[in-house]
């Protein structure tokens, strides 16, 4: 074995005192003692799966002065995510096989960590889509506008489904129906008016489509982001093919909170009430809700700096996600049983990679943790290009030290691999 690796490790949803066997960046044996050609005592520290983070804007390629590939794999790493997969509203959009092709092949030359990339379906492009799944890791449906979103005629959506379900590939939806939003979209002036113009009776709306159409099929299909309560009420009985995730914004704030500069926090779907928070945490506790994504989405501080409705809506997040969890984990607030099956099992099943878990034949990519080292983010010490974060002065656990496939990527605030050190996962 390259490597073994000892301490507090967390197999079966539970921590024994062990190690893991490491061979060509594979977990190849996990016993009570071993020794390889290099070991790592962790001692008391414990050690857990890497994140996976379904659900990431790294803005790359067109809009790389708010994030590329290098500092939102990078941000990544250091928190404690070692795959992502990258969302295809870019310039130009991922809705052809050779946007998708030259985004891989960019991506891999600055990424830190592993990744994959989604294709976008339009109206236009349901031609392509076998071809797109050939290379690609899922598809992203758009199915109300947001940032430069490839929206979608939802009259289509038996169509794409059907289509899609021949590539054996996920289907990721933003589930906010247009026609709806057009029906209450005025002027808005803060985040109170940005969750009335864009109300829950639209996500709604969309996931009844979204549920519809993919009866009798076995295509893995993911709601993206769920914000409501009203949403999440559809979702709980959903078929098991279905999967949903929610993010940290939607289910740690709300607008009855002082924020300071709205603009800041603004983001599609909206950030909701206390109620609605409240409802998506407890469902994200006790099992409803499959993923925990971040939906990390950076703009620069002067974008975000302009009247509220002319702001962009997107915020940052794969950097702060797990440490925010694990802090709620320290606190008792969440288990680490559900902590990893959000952030770690359940994405990787979705997007079928051998990653998430402490199992023979799956990467070697984990933290390592200390829970009483905790402390508060701060945004001049994060690492997206955007320079801010809405969880400023949030209290976190970082992880002290990140392995992806073995190898060291992450030690304390040093990055240890060079950029194009992550792999693309493959289609």
């Amino acid at each position: 074995m390259d490597l073994t690796v000892e301490g507090k490790i967390f197999v079966n949803g539970a921590f024994e005192q062990g190690c893991l066997g490491i061979k060509d960046g594979k977990i190849v044996e996990i016993k009570k003692i071993l020794k390889g050609d290099e070991h790592l005592d962790f001692g008391n520290r414990l050690v857990l799966p890497a994140g996976v983070d379904v659900h990431v804007h790294f803005r790359d390629p067109g809009m790389t002065h708010k994030e590329d590939f290098g500092s939102g794999s990078k941000a990544a790493a250091f928190g404690g995510i070692g795959c992502v997969f990258d969302m295809p509203n870019t310039i130009p959009q991922m809705s052809s096989v050779q946007s998708v092709s030259d985004k891989i092949g960019d991506a891999g030359k600055k990424t830190f960590v592993d990744f994959g990339v989604y294709a976008g379906v339009t109206s236009e492009n349901l031609k392509d889509v076998e071809k797109l799944g050939k290379i690609c890791n899922g598809f992203k449906i758009y199915l109300g506008n947001t940032t430069l979103s490839l929206l979608f005629d939802k009259k289509k959506l038996h169509e794409a489904m059907d289509l899609i379900s021949i590539t054996g590939k996920p289907v990721l939806f933003h589930c906010e129906d247009e026609e709806c939003l057009i029906q209450n979209k005025k002027t808005e002036s803060g985040l109170s008016d940005h969750m009335r113009f864009r109300p829950a009776v639209c996500e709604e709306i969309s996931i009844r489509n979204v549920l519809d159409a993919c009866k009798g099929l076995s295509t893995r299909v993911h709601v993206c982001h769920v914000s409501s309560c009203e949403g999440l009420e559809l979702l709980k009985n959903r078929p098991g093919n279905v999967s949903c995730g929610v993010t940290p914004h939607h289910c740690l704030l709300s607008v009855e909170r002082n924020m300071g500069s709205e603009s800041l926090f603004k983001v599609n779907p909206p950030v909701r009430t206390s109620f609605d928070k409240e409802s998506l945490f407890n469902a994200l506790r006790n099992g409803v809700v499959d993923v925990l994504e971040s939906d990390h989405a950076p703009h620069t501080r002067d974008e975000k700096d302009v009247d509220f409705d002319e702001a962009p809506s997107g915020i940052p997040g794969v950097e702060t996600m797990y440490p925010m969890f694990l802090y709620l984990v320290a606190k008792e607030v969440l288990s680490f049983q559900r902590l990893v099956s959000v952030m770690c099992t359940r994405p990787a099943n979705l997007l079928g990679v051998p990653k998430g878990r402490f199992e023979k034949g799956f990467d070697a990519d984990f933290i390592v943790v200390d829970l009483k080292n905790d402390t508060r983010v701060k945004s001049e010490s994060l690492h997206s290009r955007c320079g801010w974060t809405c969880f400023e002065d949030w209290p976190v656990v970082f992880p002290e030290k990140v392995f992806v496939r073995g190898e060291k990527v992450i030690d304390g605030d040093d990055i240890q691999v060079k950029p194009g050190y992550g792999r693309f996962v493959g289609a």
